[in-house]
């Protein structure tokens, strides 16, 4: 699920639950094997006779993803010089990226360039300057759930690459546990930083309006919520929280809305096992061809 909550928001106890979510599941080391599993034989294609290759991230959060990516993009094409832009709304996960970087030794030969700005506000200064830098690979990880136009957005990323290019999408599968729970609560959740629920099935959806040429990769994954039903956790009390895309899912809810969340969590959203309850995080990555 999501790494930024309306991103120029995405600060203080946001950034709190999504990093307790991140501990406590294993979706990242999921979409780093998918990403390892699929990229390598793309990038051997994008980099073939290019001089230079430029990356955009958009959304990348605290960049871990983006640096197995950029890490593999270099491994693949070991002596062409690579580029990073980096569009981020969320100033503490920017910062947590740039200490990344300056801990990964074989990124010190990547220059940088940092947009801490919603994606929208990037798109908006871009066309501004009319004058477009063009990339080879972009990707969206966990983010479309939070632009204002889902098919607008894609248009316009997908604008910028360049001859070859891709644009990789990763987002929440359909008719994961992230699914269920936003279709049934829809009027309590689409409120703040989401306001139009979103999964692989309305990006292939608007890929294929578009008429663009995709193929898509499955992301399983579940995770262990059983802590959400124990009124004493804090760590449940984050997660819940990071679910619902609110600062403190407590204080934001009637108790029969926190009650029916956490029947819909029980009993429709999870499966037991051993005696956990366990959340479907399945997720599509989706490859746009230019």
């Amino acid at each position: 699920m999501p790494t930024e909550a309306k991103q120029s928001n995405f600060e203080g106890s946001f950034v709190q639950n999504f990093l307790v979510f991140r501990e406590q599941s294993r979706q990242f080391d999921a979409i780093t094997q998918c990403i390892h599993n699929i990229l390598p034989e793309e990038f051997k294609s994008i980099g073939a006779g290019k001089s230079s290759l430029d990356v955009l991230g958009v959304g990348s959060g605290g960049g871990e993803v983006d640096v197995q990516i950029l890490t593999l993009l270099q491994s693949t094409v070991p002596d062409v010089p690579i580029t990073a832009d980096i569009v981020e709304g969320s100033s503490q996960l920017t910062d947590n990226f740039k200490a990344l970087v300056a801990m990964t030794t074989n990124l010190q030969k990547i220059p940088f360039a940092w947009h801490i700005m919603p994606s929208e506000n990037y798109e908006r200064q871009v066309k501004a300057k009319g004058d477009m830098k063009r990339f080879d690979f972009i990707h969206m990880i966990q983010m479309l759930y939070f632009v204002d136009n889902l098919s607008d957005t894609i248009k316009f990323y997908h604008s910028l690459l360049k001859s070859n290019g891709r644009l990789m999408i990763i987002i929440a599968a359909e008719n994961n546990s992230w699914d269920v729970l936003w279709k049934t609560y829809t009027k309590e959740l689409c409120v703040s930083s989401i306001k139009e629920w979103r999964t692989s099935r309305e990006v292939i959806a608007s890929l294929k309006s578009q008429g663009l040429i995709y193929e898509e990769h499955a992301i399983t994954g579940t995770l262990d919520i059983s802590e959400c039903f124990n009124p004493n956790s804090q760590t449940g009390e984050h997660l819940l929280s990071f679910f619902t895309m609110t600062h403190d899912f407590n204080q934001s809810f009637t108790p029969e809305v926190r009650a029916g969340i956490l029947d819909l969590l029980s009993n429709k959203c999870s499966t037991d096992k051993d005696g956990r309850v366990l959340f479907n995080i399945d997720a599509s990555c989706i490859l746009v061809h230019t």
